[in-house]
């Protein structure tokens, strides 16, 4: 018989497998979401430590998810504005259910897009973010050029994962990159990547006793 804590792994599992992480769908997605929120908020909070956002900045979160971290930006960018976008119409749907009152005073707008075709014109955002999907992205190295394309001269983009590849990796998140089929570089893939790309100074943060990286590009 399971006992409580192996079944409620169960259900965990389940729910991600259910709630398809790479495209959040139906009742298991949303609850994938709202459960993502918060386990993404210790690494959320950390990354950001390392973003300098604020003021007027015109920001951007790329799959933008449950929409947490748009909620968590919003408080610094006091005179800006937010965008968030997602091509899943249920993380649509949950971020603008969160951030109701921030889209009806302006401050944010929150579209169905995906990352390879952004609707936005060459250097609209003075900041782009992405927490936990570049994993899924399609074509990640051209998509990554969209993401320089519509960054400002000046402008950073940051890239937040609880994981990248590299010796000594669980064989927990080896067996879950491999089930959803998961782009997860190296420290020196993220740096070719992202060099690729046209970004400049790249930087890489790590937190010690976690698997948690954070990679910054400048244009």
């Amino acid at each position: 018989m399971m006992n409580k804590k192996g079944k409620k792994m169960e259900e965990k599992k389940d729910i991600t497998t259910l709630g398809n992480p790479r495209k959040p769908e139906g009742e298991y997605g949303v609850e994938m979401l709202k459960r993502m929120n918060d386990s993404h908020y210790e690494l959320t909070g950390w990354a950001l430590s390392y973003f300098d956002i604020e003021g007027k900045y015109r920001v951007l979160d790329i799959g933008c998810g449950g929409g947490i971290t748009l909620r968590r930006m919003a408080e610094k960018v006091e005179g800006g504005h937010l965008t968030g976008v997602d091509y899943s119409d249920v993380s649509v749907s949950e971020s603008k259910k969160l951030n109701e009152d921030l889209i009806a005073a302006g401050k944010m707008n929150i579209e169905h897009a995906s990352v390879e075709d952004l609707p936005f014109d060459e250097g609209a955002f003075d900041k782009i973010i992405t927490v936990e999907s570049f994993y899924f992205w399609p074509t990640p190295q051209e998509s990554l050029k969209e993401v320089f394309r519509v960054l400002s001269t000046g402008g950073s983009f940051m890239l937040v994962a609880e994981v990248y590849d590299k010796e000594g990796m669980s064989e927990k998140h080896r067996e879950e990159v491999a089930r959803y089929e998961m782009t997860n570089p190296s420290i020196d893939g993220f740096k070719e990547f992202f060099a690729n790309a046209g970004f400049k100074d790249v930087e890489i943060h790590l937190k010690d006793g976690t698997d948690w990286i954070c990679v910054i590009g400048h244009k």
